[in-house]
């Protein structure tokens, strides 16, 4: 399949796209909640993947209960995110080769993500990949969260390339839709979220993974 448009530039979502650090968050979760003789069910989680964190916070209300302190749950996952990652956070397959095509392409790309800068320089910097990216939209730098589209425009703007020439790469569904309403040509590479009819009407392609993405680029030329 050939893309709709020639590409310009390209902008990665972080969490579960090209780091798994979805899997930590969520043993994390659970070791926060063991804590407390508490547990977190998967199924719960995955109601929170891709969702800003306003809107996580209120699905562990609603399953923990009101009186529930959220403020002590933040910082509990926070420390144990951080000591799990110690040990090392994944690349995504296919991410390297992805980034070795853009550079010979000279491409430019961004990371637009719902996590904040210190997350981002803590899960891609222990793999030598800040430098690999000319822009950085994190949730500290925005007003509107995914699935608003405001994440993949300022990418976009950063980068100086029209919304509708960039490739969006995205794993959750909010995030496929925030860079489908930003205009950008979406590939959805499901992580722990699979693809439903509307991510296959909002998406150009659903890709196994990065080197489908990177073979989708070479198509072109």
């Amino acid at each position: 399949m050939i893309l709709p448009r020639p590409v310009k530039a390209v902008v990665f979502d972080m969490d579960g796209l090209l780091v798994d650090t979805e899997s930590v968050v969520f043993e994390a979760m659970k070791a926060t909640a063991r804590r407390s003789s508490l547990d977190m069910p998967f199924e719960v989680f995955m109601r929170m993947v891709g969702l800003p964190h306003v809107q996580s916070d209120q699905i562990v209300r609603e399953h923990f209960g009101e009186g529930f302190d959220l403020e002590l749950w933040r910082q509990g996952v926070r420390e144990h995110f951080y000591e799990f990652a110690q040990a090392g956070v994944m690349l995504k397959a296919g991410v390297a080769e992805l980034l070795d095509e853009l550079d010979a392409r000279e491409m430019p790309r961004a990371v637009a993500t719902s996590s904040n800068r210190e997350s981002v320089e803590h899960s891609l910097g222990q793999h030598g990949l800040l430098g690999r990216f000319h822009a950085f939209v994190t949730r500290d730098v925005v007003v509107n969260f995914k699935p608003h589209p405001e994440p993949f425009l300022k990418a976009a703007e950063a980068l100086g390339v029209a919304p509708e020439d960039c490739l969006a790469l995205e794993d959750s569904h909010n995030g496929v839709r925030a860079a489908a309403s930003a205009g950008m040509m979406t590939v959805m590479v499901p992580d722990l979220l699979q693809p439903t009819d509307e991510m296959q009407s909002l998406c150009v392609r659903i890709a196994h993974d990065l080197h489908e993405v990177r073979e989708l680029l070479q198509a072109q030329g």
